[in-house]
């Protein structure tokens, strides 16, 4: 299975698509400040963006960590492969806390444009948040994701997608009680 078939590896590969076209929308933001006519439509992306970043990225990540990461882990060859996957899935997870840490600086002035007040939003902050998300995400598409499809087994991405199909249906019931 390769991550342009379906299955958890494409799951995440259509995630990273997701994010990556909100992150081309962040870098317009800084067009819409500068355009009056264009406030309320700032003061909405704003929001949304609040809203994605906390429950999409904050979320992908976990997944990626809690279970992508482990399960090829698990998979790997002993060696040579599995001090790979165990390297790479070190940079990865580093890499996402030092995005989530960027966001944080960012999160104060976007909850200001999100309530439709003046802030002082970082706009070199913004372009290198949305660069380095683009790095990232390019970089798990051309080898961590291949890798990944390569040493997981049929049973294990199946196992992988049921874990996955597990965590979000578990937040759904408990966001329904």
């Amino acid at each position: 299975m390769t991550a342009s078939e379906p299955g958890p590896i494409a799951d995440f590969s259509d995630a990273h698509a997701g994010i990556l076209a909100r992150f081309e929308r962040l870098r317009e933001l800084p067009q819409m400040l500068a355009d009056p006519a264009r406030a309320g439509a700032a003061r909405k992306f704003a929001d949304e963006m609040l809203r994605f970043f906390r429950h999409a990225v904050f979320e992908h990540h976990a997944e990626e960590e809690e279970a992508l990461f482990p399960a090829v882990l698990r998979s790997a060859a002993p060696g040579d492969e599995k001090e790979l996957v165990r390297s790479l899935a070190s940079r990865l997870t580093r890499e996402h806390r030092s995005l989530e840490a960027q966001w944080a600086k960012l999160e104060p002035a976007m909850k200001q444009l999100a309530r439709g007040k003046p802030a002082d939003l970082d706009l070199a902050a913004v372009e290198r948040l949305a660069a380095e998300y683009t790095e990232h995400a390019r970089f798990e598409e051309s080898v961590w994701l291949p890798l990944s499809a390569r040493i997981l087994s049929s049973n294990d991405q199946a196992a992988l997608g049921l874990t996955l199909h597990m965590r979000h249906a578990l937040d759904k019931i408990v966001a329904h009680i």
